[in-house]
């Protein structure tokens, strides 16, 4: 099924095979959108290496309790020909000028962080 011009809901879907909850598909909705604008303005495709994850798969790769990932509203991506730390800084400019919804932005060494929810949270764990 496709959320927007260039993401699939399965992009979204827990590495665990679960089934997502209905709540948790109407935030990823909406994260499509927000990353849709991301990937239009950029005009390179984007990987999510990590989005919806249930608490059990959560649990599983060392998640925290409270992630984003739980409730959807999060992805972790990769563009093949921008820097983790250059996406981020986009990601910061573009949610500054309104383009884009307030939330997490992560930085790590292979790929940056992203979340929708309406508060600032930024956070570096760069080896």
């Amino acid at each position: 099924m496709k959320l927007t011009n260039n993401f699939s809901l399965s992009e979204f879907e827990c590495n665990c095979g679960c089934k997502m909850p209905d709540d948790v598909f109407e935030n990823i909705k909406e994260l499509a959108i927000n990353l849709q604008y991301i990937r239009d303005y950029i005009n390179t495709p984007i990987k999510l290496t990590n989005a919806y994850r249930c608490k059990k798969h959560n649990k599983k790769v060392g998640g925290s309790n409270k992630s984003q990932h739980i409730l959807g509203k999060a992805a972790d991506i990769q563009v093949k020909e921008i820097a983790p730390s250059v996406m981020a800084d986009l990601i910061e400019d573009l949610i500054e000028k309104g383009y884009i919804e307030q939330g997490g932005v992560g930085r790590y060494n292979t790929f940056t962080h992203y979340d929708i929810r309406k508060t600032k949270a930024r956070w570096e764990k760069i080896n």
